[in-house]
């Protein structure tokens, strides 16, 4: 391999942090450099067609950035959201992420995804986007994550969206104002009014 090439590739992966075959294109780079490097030890393989490198700085959150490398127009949710704003004890297997209606479902090995549609406002508001590792993740904030998860309450208890309330509040994550704006987005108002009620007398 030429050595241009090597440390075009490493070069590249540091800038990144998580590097994809497709990546390679636009520079006129063949995709096999990727798998050269990894046997020569100067790419780590964490999952299919996901390369990094070997003194890369892996958090808690390295299933977030694979996630959002894999599906850049997804956007973190729920339960892995709830996670990262440190708003449950709860601790998912699967990255939780929320797509379009008519959004292409990521066909992934790794990290394991859990796709729930949104649409509407329900999808475009409340984005935040965070640098994971170098790679630039897309995540719901504490109160919009707080109503999705009274929306989807069948998918990740009542429980936890209690919880998640009642956090978000205490350790002033959010407001109440921001709380009531997001449950009109997500028509949550009155399945949220009693709980909200209840807490901020």
């Amino acid at each position: 391999m030429n050595g241009s090439i090597a440390e075009q590739i490493i070069l590249l992966a540091r800038e990144r942090g998580i590097l994809r075959p497709r990546d390679l294109d636009p520079f006129g780079i063949p995709r096999e450099h990727l798998r050269r490097l990894h046997e020569r030890g100067q790419l780590i393989r964490t999952g299919r067609g996901l390369y990094i490198l070997p003194d890369s700085n892996i958090t808690e959150n390295h299933g977030l950035a694979e996630a959002a490398k894999r599906a850049p127009d997804g956007v973190i949710c729920l339960l892995s959201a709830l996670v990262f704003h440190g708003l449950t004890m709860q601790a998912p297997f699967q990255v939780w992420l929320a797509i379009g209606p008519k959004s292409w479902r990521p066909k992934v090995d790794y990290p394991p995804l859990r796709v729930v549609r949104f649409s509407g406002a329900a999808l475009t508001a409340g984005i935040t986007v965070h640098q994971i590792e170098g790679v630039s993740v897309r995540i719901y904030d504490p109160p919009k994550t707080v109503a999705d998860c009274f929306k989807y309450r069948n998918k990740v208890g009542l429980d936890v969206a209690m919880e998640a309330l009642r956090d978000c509040l205490r350790r002033r994550k959010c407001t109440v104002d921001e709380l009531w704006r997001y449950a009109e987005i997500c028509r949550v108002q009155s399945v949220m009014r009693p709980y909200l009620e209840a807490m901020v007398q």
